[in-house]
């Protein structure tokens, strides 16, 4: 299957220059778009025990906005859950918890200052970036609910390696 993106993408591997779309033609764009969105959330239905990635930042944000839409009336079938590094701003961790209670999803919070206390991630020193180190406390958190998909919102342009995934991420039983 080739979603709207593919030819965006296809062009800009191949070094083509890409036109500025129309304003009716970005409009169009966006809603092929989240009609793919809406679809892929939906296949989440097909897993017993699913989670939604949501840190309350603006990808996971729009993410829940979708899903939120992908099931309406009724509520998404899946929890929410936010690995928390501790270096979050005070705003964005109420606007998440706001956003759990609005939405009646249970919200799960598993932090990396707790898998550093088990000893099961280590750190250079206090101040340093906990962002690698969410990876084990992720997978923690997979165990420990048994989650049997994990589906987060990441914007292609911000790392290379994910402009090269299609929609879905595949992963291991230890996380490759």
């Amino acid at each position: 299957m080739r979603f709207a993106y593919d030819s965006e993408r296809d062009a800009l591997m191949s070094g083509e220059a890409l036109q500025a779309p129309t304003p009716l033609a970005a409009s169009a764009r966006l809603d092929r778009l989240e009609a793919e969105a809406v679809y892929i959330l939906r296949e989440l239905s097909f897993y017993k025990r699913p989670a939604l990635m949501f840190s309350g930042g603006k990808d996971s944000a729009v993410l829940l906005h979708l899903a939120m839409k992908a099931f309406a009336p009724s509520k998404p079938p899946f929890a929410l859950l936010h690995v928390d590094t501790g270096h979050n701003f005070p705003e964005v961790l109420a606007f998440r918890d706001k956003r759990a209670d609005e939405t009646g999803l249970k919200l799960i919070v598993r932090s990396v200052e707790d898998s550093i206390r088990r000893g099961s991630v280590r750190v250079a020193s206090e101040t340093s970036s906990r962002n690698g180190a969410q990876a084990v406390t992720l997978l923690e958190a997979q165990q420990e609910f048994e989650f049997d998909a994990l589906i987060g919102g990441a914007r292609r342009d911000e790392e290379k390696a994910r402009a090269k995934e299609r929609v879905f991420s595949h992963r291991d039983a230890f996380g490759a």
